[in-house]
């Protein structure tokens, strides 16, 4: 059974840069770390949307936005299916092939409107490599449902332990990486 790692919490408290520290560490550390990171985009001040960036190929594309009037709405935001899929869906595959840890950042509204991302999703969970994922703190969702059931660790991020997470975290992780490497 692969170890699954799920962080929630309210929105903007931290959870991707818990995320984002930890796979610095990892990386630091030698692990091969790859799936996707999301990240606010923002102007005068004001979230326009989110951004979705591939571990392993460095390359990002919109996740969500503001300006776009095409892909589905979620919020106020519309889903740039496009670059969730070629972005996002494509990191995570790649990750379930070839990474040690797979990262999820975040499985939310935005993320599970896209076939293609949801897919990578389940075969990231069936491939048994250790992940790292994000989830969304309210939403009722059969894949959500799956990971958090399927968890050997699960926290939710407070403005209390967000500094604090990602040295809980990173040896835990650790001793995750090399238990799969005994197998």
């Amino acid at each position: 059974m692969s170890s699954i790692f799920v962080l929630t919490g309210a929105p903007g408290v931290g959870k991707s840069t818990v995320v984002s520290k930890v796979v610095m560490r990892l990386k630091s550390r030698g692990v091969i770390v790859g799936g996707c990171l999301s990240f606010e985009r923002r102007a005068k001040g004001q979230r326009v949307g989110f951004a979705i960036r591939d571990l392993t190929t460095e390359s990002e594309g919109e996740l969500a936005g503001t300006a776009g009037t095409l892909g589905p709405r979620v919020g106020k935001y519309r889903v740039n299916l496009k670059d969730l899929a070629s972005v996002g869906a494509k990191g995570l595959l790649a990750a379930a092939a070839g990474s040690e840890l797979i990262v999820v950042d975040e499985v939310g509204p935005m993320e599970l409107v896209s076939p293609d991302f949801r897919r990578a999703v389940a075969a990231c969970i069936a491939c048994g490599k250790p992940i790292l994922a994000v989830v969304h703190e309210r939403m009722q969702d059969d894949l959500l449902e799956d990971l958090k059931s399927r968890s050997s660790f699960s926290s939710t991020v407070t403005l209390e332990n967000r500094d604090s997470l990602p040295d809980d975290l990173t040896p835990k992780l650790l001793t995750a990486l090399a238990e799969v490497k005994k197998t």
